[in-house]
């Protein structure tokens, strides 16, 4: 019988999911997406940091050439070696950041000759663990040439003495760009604001985070005095919050785990603070060219360490995620619009049918008085009174429809007179009743526009033995 009772059409049907495990998989997905985004990203973004195709440039063909050979077996796939024709040229691209180092044998025209003494241009405000990998390999490299006695090492964009390590631009980076992502998502539940306002309050929110951010690092001398900083830092929370913004009605309720998954997985350890730009694996270098924090930080690196060298591809990119953010606000806009028109044409073609519960009275009792403007006008009255002509007080009104249901009921008013309104058109049924005294109805045709009056005279039951009710023809007037 349970075997049975599985079958339909032939084939078994499977159980429904438990509830609990579609609990369980509805509260569990965006932790573990979260956990496999910073397993992959992290840890093989950082685990250990080194040299990868990192551009150096060398003075002198000939040493260029005795240069590549060298890296290229000691640390394959480390450097790319590029010759310039001094040493002055050597400095100036890493000061134009074409280059994360330059390399100079000796005197010019006596390259690696006895009495020569090699120096290695870098720059701290690429970071200080950069600084080191290319200090610690060239060091190895004169030491095993043989020719010098010792490497000479000169920074030429030191960094401020508060930010020893080069990394206090990636922080601040940080800072102005998770909150631009969380800013995204209340706006979302800002529904008083439309597209514009939701820019609008963007703009306000990233230059207010810029000049708070920039006031503080460079009071607490974290960074140097250059005002350059604050649009860098207004472009990057614009950047993040605006694509962010445009990316929500798109991916819906994976918004959390697609904007983290942007703005914080890939973006840290991508932006150049634990391991500079040249010392991530070559698919985390291309992340870094493309992510708002990477290129914020390069922009900053830049602005403040390079004289602006360098610094236009990073602000284009931040210009270009304003851009994508304000296209796809756009997008969303215009399918809403052509929903919209889609649903009028609807509506056009097959026009919705009128509710009558909506627009039909509803039968009510009204008092009865002289009528005023903007009152309802009363579509039944009449007056109740005693075989004497005085008027019955308290005496049950009812009207019926002509199916019997009753439509409304009221009690006369101290001169014994009634009023209804909302009545509907056709015959109705008008009882009146009170106790000790014998019932009497009427019935009226109600036509649309037209008042009805009907009273009616309510004998006491002993003037009348035997008749259940009186009828219109004895108690209309």
């Amino acid at each position: 019988m349970g075997d049975d009772a599985q079958r339909y059409g032939g084939r078994v049907a499977h159980p429904t999911r438990p509830p609990w495990a579609r609990t369980f998989a509805e509260a569990v997905w965006f932790p573990a997406a979260l956990f496999l985004g910073f397993l992959f990203c992290f840890a093989p973004a950082l685990h250990s940091p080194g040299p990868h195709h990192a551009h150096v440039v060398v003075a002198g063909r000939a040493a260029a050439r005795d240069v590549d050979a060298v890296l290229k077996r000691t640390q394959p796939g480390g450097f790319d070696v590029t010759a310039v024709a001094r040493a002055s040229d050597a400095r100036q691209a890493v000061r134009d950041r074409t280059a994360v180092a330059g390399f100079t044998t000796g005197e010019t025209g006596a390259p690696g000759g006895r009495g020569a003494h090699p120096v290695l241009f870098v720059a701290k405000a690429n970071g200080a663990s950069l600084e080191q990998a290319l200090t610690t390999t060239f060091t190895r490299l004169v030491a095993a040439d043989g020719s010098a006695t010792h490497l000479t090492v000169r920074d030429v964009a030191p960094t401020v003495r508060a930010d020893r390590m080069g990394t206090t631009l990636v922080y601040f980076g940080i800072a102005w760009s998770v909150p631009g992502y969380l800013l995204a998502t209340t706006l979302l539940r800002a529904t008083t604001f439309d597209r514009r306002g939701k820019l609008l309050a963007i703009a306000g929110a990233a230059a207010l985070f810029s000049v708070v951010g920039f006031t503080v690092g460079a009071g607490l001398g974290y960074l140097p005095h250059n005002p350059v900083a604050l649009f860098v830092a207004f472009l990057l929370t614009t950047a993040v919050a605006t694509f962010a913004s445009g990316l929500a009605p798109f991916t819906r309720r994976f918004f959390p785990a697609v904007g983290m998954t942007l703005f914080i997985v890939l973006s840290i350890p991508t932006s150049g603070g634990a391991a500079p730009a040249a010392m991530l694996p070559t698919f985390f270098q291309y992340v870094h060219a493309v992510i708002p924090l990477g290129n914020a930080v390069e922009a900053l690196r830049s602005a403040l360490y390079f004289g602006g060298a360098g610094m236009l591809r990073p602000v284009l990119v931040l210009c270009a995620w304003i851009a994508a953010g304000i296209a796809l606000l756009g997008l969303d806009a215009r399918r809403h619009r052509r929903t919209a028109l889609a649903e009028a044409e609807r509506e056009i073609q097959d026009p919705p049918t009128d509710d009558p519960s909506l627009e039909t009275p509803t039968p009510t009792a009204l008092p009865v008085h002289r009528h005023r403007f903007g009152e309802p006008e009363p579509d039944l009255l009449g007056t109740v009174t005693d075989p004497h002509g005085r008027p019955v007080p308290r005496a049950l009104v009812t009207v019926l429809d002509p199916g019997g249901r009753q439509l409304v009921s009221t009690l006369t008013d101290a001169q014994g007179e009634y009023a209804a309104t909302g009545l509907p058109e056709g015959y109705l049924s008008i009882v009146a009743t009170l106790p000790g005294r014998q019932p009497a109805v009427q019935q009226r045709p109600l036509r649309c526009g037209a008042v009805v009056r009907a009273d009616f005279l309510l004998r006491d039951r002993e003037d009348a033995p035997g008749t259940g009710l009186t009828t219109a023809a004895t108690a209309g007037r």
